[in-house]
């Protein structure tokens, strides 16, 4: 836990630099814009298909016979909702993991791992494919998680998991790329993986937050070049050591 803590309190340290503050807002704007704009044409008509389906659904005859028809209205209205807010959230953390990543990682191997050698394993293209195919992944995860938000300790742990998995797939890959080759990329993940969860479960934790959750998409970064870094440096000082 020592090595989260550490990446946590440097990255809380080089978000209040002004560099990163001029970075902070922007990618959860940019999101905001993207997914507002649509949701301002299409909001009618997302609404409309998620009621189509729940009068598929077996339970609209139940609340028909009841007299409950407005409860589909409102849990279709609910559920569009419920997708608008986590597409938006991921397009800002993309923003920041694909565009954002290289100039916070510059800032912060310049500025705290000065004299760390970069074997460049990593590429745009592949930095691309990971954002893609994390965004992938986590939307399946999150449809299958769907049934376990109607249970109430799921609805707040679901998130947390999600988003552990989401922020370590993300981020990590990017930390990485300058720095280290495509062998110690892998061996970093291997040995750091768990702690790669643990730490985007607490770096979750802060969506909850108003406010605070402006700042998540950059904070997240940071953390995560922070403690890729450290990870990094403690497995090549343990090789040169073997050596």
């Amino acid at each position: 836990m020592q090595e989260i803590l550490n990446a946590l309190l440097k990255a809380l340290k080089s978000l209040f630099h002004p560099k990163m503050l001029a970075l902070v807002l922007w990618p959860v704007v940019l999101a905001a814009i993207l997914w507002g704009g649509l949701a301002f044409f299409f909001w009618s008509d997302w609404v409309a298909g998620l009621q189509g389906l729940i009068d598929h659904a077996a339970v609209h005859d139940f609340l028909g016979r009841h007299e409950l028809a407005w409860v589909a209205r409102a849990a279709a209205t609910t559920l569009a909702f419920m997708v608008l807010v986590p597409l938006s959230v991921v397009t800002a953390l993309l923003i920041a993991a694909v565009v954002a990543m290289p100039y916070m990682l510059r800032f912060v191997a310049e500025k705290d791992y000065p004299g760390m050698q970069m074997k460049r394993g990593g590429t745009v293209l592949g930095s691309i494919w990971n954002g893609l195919a994390g965004v992938f992944v986590f939307a399946v995860l999150w449809l299958l998680a769907l049934p376990l938000w109607l249970f109430g300790p799921f609805a707040l742990l679901v998130p947390v998991f999600l988003s552990a998995y989401l922020n370590q797939r993300l981020f990590r890959y990017d930390a990485l790329a300058d720095h280290a080759s495509r062998d110690e990329y892998l061996q970093v993940v291997e040995r750091a993986g768990g702690r790669m969860y643990v730490l985007g479960g607490l770096l979750g934790l802060v969506q909850f937050v108003p406010f605070l959750n402006l700042f998540l998409p950059i904070y997240i970064g940071l953390a995560y070049i922070h403690f890729c870094l450290a990870e990094l440096q403690t497995l090549r000082a343990g090789s040169a050591t073997e050596i």
